[in-house]
């Protein structure tokens, strides 16, 4: 099952095999995409990943989570990340991008930082702004240029961070938003900034191009979120137009779960279950029989994270490790 099409919208993946976003760190200040990025990315589609996900990219300066991070806040970002578009799909993978703001976890010394409100991270973090109303809308606003601009990339997807203690992570989890405007408290008021980015990003996205949302299932913290209560909020915002879930956990603050492989799977499920969204499940996954486990488990797609990292052929050895046949890319076929 790990090698059987997948279609959402008119994304149509020849397999389930994904290679969730994994910073770089190998931009340049401009958030420019480099040789490394092209290198990189097309190696995974040499290798036969289905979908492909571009790490986190700021949709402003300030949202970038270090100096380093790729960029989509001006029209001078499009080409490097269209060559890199092109190139993938012409090797057989579908590829999308990871739009994010960093909120209170931008490392960018220089920059200010900025949160649903006025808490820190850690105790050795800096203290964040609180935004105001206005300055919500500006970075809902951002959010849809960012999209725009994927857009004319020709990417085949677009991925909203919601997860791992980013902005939109922030304003979700009751750990980091003690808000008392429409933005705090209830579920509804606390998923309402997720859910204008979705509004704002699926406005200019072709119709037949699929919208994703990684989500943290779990805070790990007393008081914090669950895959019920993310449930609950985005059951409330599905309706906008999103169409995948990608089901991660932690990180809004610095409790450290236990892991071990397929620790998420029972989150994705979870969340499948209670609002009748695909999802995208992971977590230290690194052999053929735990990946085909886990579609069989209900969870539609599978991410590889570090195993891709070590291992870009990974979907080529899994095929043959389950006695599946695949075509290989033309010039490696003598390898088969």
């Amino acid at each position: 099952m790990l090698f059987t099409p997948f279609t959402v919208r008119d994304l149509k993946l020849k397999n389930r095999i994904v290679m969730p976003p994994m910073c770089m760190y190998s931009a340049g200040n401009d958030g420019q995409a480099t040789d490394w990025h092209y290198a990189h990315y097309v190696t995974r589609a040499v290798g036969q990943a289905g979908l492909i996900i571009v790490e986190a990219t700021g949709i402003e300066e300030a949202g970038r989570i270090s100096a380093n991070d790729l960029g989509l806040w001006n029209d001078g970002q499009i080409d490097s990340l269209k060559r890199i578009v092109a190139a993938v799909q012409q090797a057989g993978s579908k590829i999308a991008v990871q739009l994010n703001h960093a909120g209170r976890k931008c490392e960018v010394p220089e920059l200010e930082i900025v949160a649903p409100s006025a808490i820190s991270f850690s105790k050795d973090s800096r203290k964040p702004k609180a935004l105001s109303a206005d300055e919500i809308h500006r970075i809902v606003e951002k959010f849809r240029l960012a999209a725009q601009r994927a857009v004319k990339a020709g990417f085949d997807a677009i991925e909203i961070h919601g997860a791992h203690g980013y902005l939109l992570n922030q304003f979700l989890s009751p750990l980091a938003n003690q808000r008392m405007d429409q933005y705090g408290g209830s579920a509804e008021n606390r998923v309402r900034m997720l859910g204008q980015v979705v509004e704002a990003v699926r406005s200019v996205m072709p119709d037949g191009m699929p919208l994703f949302v990684r989500v943290s299932a779990h805070d790990y913290e007393t008081g914090g979120n669950t895959p019920e209560s993310v449930s609950e909020m985005l059951n409330l915002i599905k309706n906008k137009g999103i169409d995948v879930i990608h089901v991660s956990s932690g990180a809004v603050t610095p409790a450290v779960p236990r892991v071990y492989p397929g620790y998420q799977i029972g989150f994705a499920v979870a969340i499948k279950e209670l609002t009748g969204l695909p999802v995208i499940g992971g977590g230290l996954i690194t052999e053929p029989l735990q990946a085909e486990r886990i579609i069989k488990a209900d969870v539609d797609m599978v991410f590889l994270a570090r195993e891709l990292l070590r291992n870009p052929y990974w979907p080529l050895q899994a095929a043959r490790e389950l006695g599946v046949k695949t075509d290989w890319p033309v010039p490696y076929a003598r390898a088969k």
